[in-house]
């Protein structure tokens, strides 16, 4: 597990500030944090080299993309050995009906979470992509009815630290030249 980072309240400050709005430019970010643009992006810089933000991504909706059935395949491995679960990895993330793959403690090994054009495809995907490969021993599907994304992983609110307790949805990041600050 990765070590934490120790972040000042005004690191906290441009975290949270990006999470609500990561397109926002290092210009307006700087100075609603109250530094320098230069050091604005000088943090911003650091916080991605050490891990802190991990990047931006655009969120598509599986529906209006003909994926308009999602489900949770509970998985099990068996053995549960590293020479059979990296391949089974690594092909499970590679399948493009994959959105999200967990390892799991307890009686399933992996959680999946696929988004499939109708009950065809899903039993299609669950009979030859999962069931056919020797090494999975079971697997049991959920469907899901709806979702909600929650809220942003806040840092840790410090005493006097600047726009505590504020959340909001999380964005795509920015660029020096005055474009969005989280890239």
């Amino acid at each position: 597990m990765p070590d934490s980072v120790a972040l000042d309240p005004v690191d906290l400050h441009i975290l949270r500030l990006l999470q609500n709005d990561a397109r926002r430019t290092y210009r307006d970010l700087a100075a609603e944090v109250g530094v320098a643009p230069s050091t604005c992006l000088d943090r911003v810089a650091r916080l991605r080299r050490c891990g802190v933000i991990l990047g931006h991504q655009l969120r598509l909706d599986p529906a209006r993309l003909g994926r308009g059935l999602e489900a949770l395949l509970l998985v099990q491995v068996r053995p549960h050995r590293r020479e059979l679960i990296g391949p089974f990895v690594e092909r499970v993330r590679a399948l493009p009906q994959s959105r999200a793959l967990f390892h799991l403690t307890g009686p399933d090994d992996y959680l999946v979470h696929v988004a499939v054009a109708g009950p065809g495809d899903l039993q299609r995907l669950v009979l030859d992509e999962f069931t056919s490969r020797r090494e999975i021993a079971r697997v049991e599907t959920r469907l899901i009815f709806q979702q909600w994304d929650c809220g942003p992983l806040l840092p840790p609110v410090h005493e006097g630290a600047p726009d505590a307790g504020r959340a909001g949805s999380a964005g795509r990041a920015a660029e020096a030249d005055g474009g969005p600050a989280g890239n």
